[in-house]
């Protein structure tokens, strides 16, 4: 039974000596109050918000367009297209996607993450005979994933095919 307020003692010592500085040893760390930022913190840049604007022409086509405020980081939107599809006399909307997010690198460039998609309602088959036959679609999901450097107020083109063109643009809103 006595073994084990020695053993106390011992244990307590060798904690004791090992949080003591060593002659000619590495400095302690200093202790920073609680809240209290780090010694070699930078400065906090102030928030700001970003419109993006993307644009996609196609042939034979006015362009389209979409815009979004947001502040850095992640950004997401669904919404419907004002054209739907017909199919058997009933209008199947199209959803449009976009999502991604912007982080700023300085005050002139971003590294800019997104994703523009579409559904497209496609027939899958048909159910019924004569007159009454009806038919079953479904949707698949299209688009474009990238990540990319930009220039804040300078517009790009992204991607081009013989479909068409889309391109961004980045504006920093400081107001």
């Amino acid at each position: 039974m006595k073994t084990y307020p020695l053993i106390l003692a011992t244990l307590l010592v060798a904690f004791a000596c090992q949080s003591q500085p060593v002659p000619g040893g590495p400095p302690m760390p200093r202790l920073l109050p609680p809240g209290s930022p780090p010694p070699a913190a930078m400065p906090a840049r102030e928030p700001v918000n970003y419109l993006i604007r993307v644009e996609w022409k196609e042939p034979k086509s006015d362009p389209k367009s979409l815009e979004l405020l947001t502040t850095e980081g992640n950004f997401n939107l669904d919404t419907l297209q004002k054209n739907s599809v017909k199919i058997n006399n009933n209008d199947i909307p199209t959803t449009l996607k976009f999502s991604g997010s912007i982080t700023a690198l300085n005050d002139e460039k971003g590294r800019l993450q997104l994703f523009l998609g579409r559904t497209v309602p496609y027939v899958t088959g048909a159910v019924g005979d004569g007159p009454n036959a009806r038919s079953s679609y479904s949707q698949m999901s299209v688009g474009l994933n990238s990540t990319f450097i930009v220039k804040f107020n300078k517009p790009m083109t992204i991607q081009t095919d013989e479909n068409g063109e889309i391109s961004v643009l980045v504006k920093r809103v400081e107001d």
